[in-house]
Parts: structure tokens; C-alpha cells; sequence
């Protein structure tokens, strides 16, 4: 009866959370197995083996003149590794301006090689680019991550200095955004040092501070809000057609033990921008860049976190 109860258990979860989530098909259908890099091999002895996801969000973002509503759309590209120990996970922003090498296509902004071939183009840029086999791919709609901001009643994200945009003040310190002054804070990149790169940053934290709060005692304490908020995210979230319900939930139960300040957050290492033809572009520091894939290739990268400090997610993003 007990087996039977746990598995009925398990079956609901997978159900109602995994099958929340869209799939995506053929993703790797298109790919010369042959010419694709080897899996991740761990350094060290590890449970089981690492495992490494393309995810590709689109968030929303004000155009050019401040005050109109958000609406466009932006990629931002992200390779996110389990570790094998299952206790770590590294996420790494590729920005998507950088100037790559697209297969069959030239050289070209990384984010065109989705808009020439999908995902499976996609896929197979990056792992030229790294040299990093891609296990899975996850599509993420930031603008239904948003609406978790409001299910969990609130994301905690502290600001360097004070920046305006939209019909929002964020200022210096800690802001508590609800849904909607989260779309703009992610939103803004005119107004910001970096451009670019700090709305990359903004990213980055947004999730951080997120899952953080998603995965706090409070929320664990309250089914309701939990239930609202794991069902948005899953119903944000699509996922390659390889990854099974049950997959997904044996994937989750064995990396429970990666907490939200176990995941560290970088920015692939860049050399700075520049201009091809009309065309603002990033270009990255290839040998930095070489020596973080050959870390992710060795599941190390968290043991070598401390060499790429300037490209990882500060305390306080601008």
C-alpha cells in the first residue's frame, strides 16, 4: 500500500507539473552525431553524469524611446550545468551580440543562428563555439516567468544606483518588484553602464532572487502559493521532446541538493564590442572563453570558479 501510494504520488507530480510543460520536437534530429562533441566528463568521481542545457529565453524589454510599453523581443542565451556530484550548478550568459562562426551561415551575431535555423542551428553554433555537447535544450518565456513574481508575492532584488525607466523609479538598495515593475527593471538596458551586458546581469539576479524566493521556507509553508507558482513556471517553460515526464521529475529529485546559493552565475569572458558593417557586435575573449568550456568539459568549473571572478554575477548588479 505504501508503494502504491508513493508511486501514485510521483505519477501526480510528474502529471501535474511536468506535464505542464511544452516540448519541443526534433530539437536534435538535424545534428551529425559524428561531428558532435563528446559528453562532459568529470575530473572526479561523481554520482552520475553531468548534465548541460541550452536555454534560450526571450524577455520583454521597452524599445528605443522610454515610455512605451514593453514589447519587444530579445534572446538571451544561457548554458546551464548540473554537476555530477548534483550539489553544484553553473549558468553562463553567452550575450547574444557575440560575433561567432553560424555552420553553413558565416560569421554572424550568435542570436541570428536560431532566426536561420531554429534550435537545431542553434545547438549546433554553440557546441562549435564550446566544444561543450548540449544534452537538452529548455525554451524559457521570461514574461511568464514574470507572473511567478506576483505568485510568490513579491522578488527582492538590491540595486547599485538609482535608474528610471518606464513609469518606475528603481532606487539605490533593496526594491521589492511586484510583476509588473519586473518587466521594466528587466526591460532596461539604455540608462545602464553596461548596456547590454548589465541587462545580462539583470538576468541573471532576477533568477537568482526568484528561485531563491521560490525555494524559501515561507513558500514551502504555504501549498497554495506553491502549487500557483511551480504551474506558471512549468507553463513558462519548454522543454526538448527527449525529456519525459518522468525524466524530468528523476532529474529534479536528483539534484535536489542544489540550493539556489549553490548555483553560480558567469558571463562568457569578452574581449569588448565593435562594429561589422552596420552592426553592433560583441566579441569575445576567445582564450578566457576557451579555458571556462574546457572546465565545463571537465565538470570543474566550480572548482575554478575564482579565475573568471570578474565574469561572474556580482553581489550587486548596476
Amino acid at each position: 500500500m505504501l508503494v502504491l501510494l508513493v508511486g501514485g504520488g510521483l505519477w501526480y507530480l510528474a502529471d501535474r507539473y511536468g506535464g505542464n510543460i511544452d516540448r519541443v520536437p526534433d530539437v536534435f534530429a538535424g545534428l551529425d552525431e559524428d561531428a558532435r562533441p563528446a559528453p562532459a566528463t568529470a575530473a572526479e568521481a561523481a554520482a552520475a553524469e553531468p548534465v548541460t542545457f541550452l536555454l534560450v529565453g526571450s524577455d520583454s524589454r521597452v524599445s528605443a524611446d522610454e515610455g512605451e510599453d514593453p514589447g519587444g523581443r530579445s534572446d538571451a542565451i544561457m548554458l546551464a550545468r548540473v554537476s555530477g556530484d548534483r550539489q553544484h550548478a553553473q549558468v553562463i550568459s553567452i550575450p547574444r551580440d557575440s560575433w561567432v562562426d553560424i555552420p553553413g551561415r558565416g560569421m554572424n551575431k550568435i542570436n541570428a543562428a536560431y532566426a536561420f535555423g531554429g534550435p537545431t542551428l542553434l545547438i549546433q553554433t554553440v557546441e562549435q563555439l564550446t566544444q561543450v555537447r548540449i544534452d537538452h535544450y529548455v525554451a524559457i518565456d521570461f514574461e511568464g516567468l514574470i507572473q511567478v513574481t506576483d505568485d510568490l508575492g513579491g522578488v527582492d532584488v538590491v540595486v547599485a544606483e538609482t535608474t528610471e525607466w518606464g513609469p518606475y523609479t528603481f532606487p539605490a538598495g533593496t526594491n521589492h518588484l511586484n510583476g509588473d515593475q519586473a518587466r521594466w527593471y528587466l526591460g532596461q538596458r539604455y540608462g545602464l553602464p553596461g548596456g547590454d551586458f548589465d541587462r545580462v546581469r539583470r538576468q541573471q539576479q532576477y533568477l537568482q532572487s526568484m528561485f531563491g524566493k521560490l525555494f524559501s521556507t515561507n513558500t514551502f509553508t504555504d501549498p497554495g502559493r506553491l502549487d500557483a507558482a511551480l504551474l506558471a513556471v512549468t507553463s513558462a517553460v519548454s522543454v526538448d521532446d527527449t525529456l519525459s515526464n518522468g525524466d524530468l521529475l528523476s532529474l529534479a529529485y536528483s539534484a535536489r541538493g542544489v540550493q539556489p546559493d549553490r548555483i553560480e552565475f558567469f558571463t562568457a569572458p569578452v574581449l569588448g564590442t565593435g562594429m561589422e558593417g552596420p552592426a553592433s557586435v560583441v566579441y569575445l575573449d576567445r582564450t578566457a572563453a576557451d579555458r571556462m568550456w574546457s572546465y565545463l568539459r571537465s565538470d570543474s568549473l566550480g572548482q575554478n570558479a575564482e579565475e573568471f571572478a570578474e565574469d561572474a554575477l556580482p553581489d550587486v548588479p548596476r
